[in-house]
């Protein structure tokens, strides 16, 4: 094939022209993806693969399976979404972002190689986290599917172990509107004759069916592993293990810890050669961090000093989560919610469930199409609490300026309810 220049000599002219240059930003299916992958002699890799598909919890137990086996020795190469600032988070390799070059090359070997085949801008950008771990020679790459897992552009690789994380409602204009419906998409990222974990306590019957049927070694929270959490350290039964008294991962909240027993599970059923220490997973779980993720800074003067949660929850299960750990994180002061939403998300059963942890609001909408106006937010939260006491902002920096004003010492601030809110309101902060 002809060496063809570059479309674009900038990462964010890349990326202007990637979110136009499909019909859909969203276009589940993988016969496009497949083809191009196939030219590029992408779909089977000589590393081995670990998919991570789930409603919450995707993002930690894949920073927490790339901290642990890069401790191991091993170069990852590590592909995610969303990002928080810069695209180039969404490709890791050996823990450190890749630069715009590189993917700018990766890019253009994509269009190269498409010809007439019109591929979406995340389809762009898991050809292109492929394409640069084959060059990067990684020794094992772990994979986020974006949205569901059965039609994910991700999932046209084989999983040589597949996690599937919690499992709960939330984008039902595609994947189904049951938890039943939704766990189907999720199991298809399980391949037949390997394993499975699953670290949801709860999964509905139809994922256990459908891994039945497709003969994949299924390991489920609760029968083959299990947790069991103690005042200050927590214990982790399976594989023929038992392994008591582990730190507390470093992402607070109990979901963090079933997130960490199934990455733990992961670890277990890896080939023999990448399978970590308990030493190395003690290491890493007392280590991690996550943007975005019940991250806490203090913030203020000396003698006005607030903390500052940023909490990337946009759905009830993630809410319901966060809710959990701010109650068993309390502070001396008030709470401040800052919150802007999608427009697509549940307002009112998120509004609802933060009211029991939030004394002063302050709603606002971040940048996108499908971002919900600032004051259809306040709308929803009077109808449901008249009483609130709320400001709104059209803008999140002016949400941002209204709350360090209010807040005084020992009080917090949680900045919710969107990737682009935290994503907006952060870079205040760091």
């Amino acid at each position: 094939m002809a060496q063809q220049l570059p479309r674009f000599n900038a990462l964010g002219d890349w990326l202007s022209w990637l979110e136009t240059a499909h019909g859909s930003k969203i276009d589940l299916g993988l016969s496009r993806i497949r083809a191009v992958a196939d030219r590029m002699g992408l779909l089977d890799p000589e590393f081995p693969v670990i998919t991570v598909a789930g409603t919450n919890g995707k993002g930690s137990s894949v920073a927490m399976l790339e901290s642990i086996l890069t401790a191991a020795g091993h170069k990852t190469g590590v592909y995610t979404s969303p990002h928080i600032h810069r695209y180039n988070e969404r490709i890791r390799v050996g823990c450190s972002e890749v630069d715009d070059q590189p993917i700018i090359e990766a890019f253009t070997a994509i269009d190269t190689a498409r010809e007439d085949i019109s591929l979406s801008y995340f389809e762009f950008g898991t050809l292109a986290a492929l394409h640069l771990f084959y060059a990067a020679k990684v020794d094992v790459a772990i994979l986020e599917i974006g949205l569901g897992g059965r039609l994910d552009a991700a999932n046209i690789i084989d999983a040589d172990v597949a996690l599937i994380t919690s499992i709960d409602i939330d984008h039902t204009q595609w994947l189904g509107d049951t938890r039943e419906l939704i766990a189907v998409e999720k199991a298809a990222i399980a391949r037949a004759g390997k394993p499975v974990i699953c670290a949801d306590l709860n999964p509905p019957k139809s994922l256990q069916d459908y891994l039945a049927e497709l003969g994949a070694f299924y390991y489920q929270s609760g029968d083959e592993f299990s947790l069991q959490i103690h005042d200050d350290c927590w214990d982790w039964q399976g594989m023929d293990e038992r392994w008591e008294s582990l730190p507390f991962p470093a992402l607070p909240g109990v979901h963090q810890i079933e997130n960490a027993a199934g990455v733990i599970a992961v670890c277990h059923v890896l080939p023999e050669a990448f399978r970590p220490d308990r030493q190395t997973i003690e290491k890493s779980l007392r280590t991690i961090s996550l943007p975005g993720r019940f991250e806490r800074m203090m913030c203020g003067a000396e003698n006005q000093q607030y903390e500052v949660v940023f909490d990337v929850a946009h759905n009830p299960a993630g809410i319901n989560a966060l809710v959990e750990t701010l109650r068993n994180h309390p502070v001396s002061g008030q709470t401040i919610t800052l919150i802007g939403m999608m427009a697509d998300k549940d307002v009112l059963q998120t509004l609802q469930a933060l009211d029991v942890c939030t004394d002063e609001w302050i709603l606002t909408s971040p940048q996108g199409d499908r971002a919900l106006p600032a004051d259809e937010l306040t709308a929803a939260l009077t109808d449901i609490l008249p009483s609130a006491r709320m400001a709104t902002f059209q803008q999140v920096s002016q949400a941002i300026d209204a709350a360090q004003k209010l807040a005084g010492n020992g009080d917090r601030l949680v900045v919710t309810g969107s990737f682009y809110t935290v994503a907006e309101a952060r870079e205040n902060f760091v």
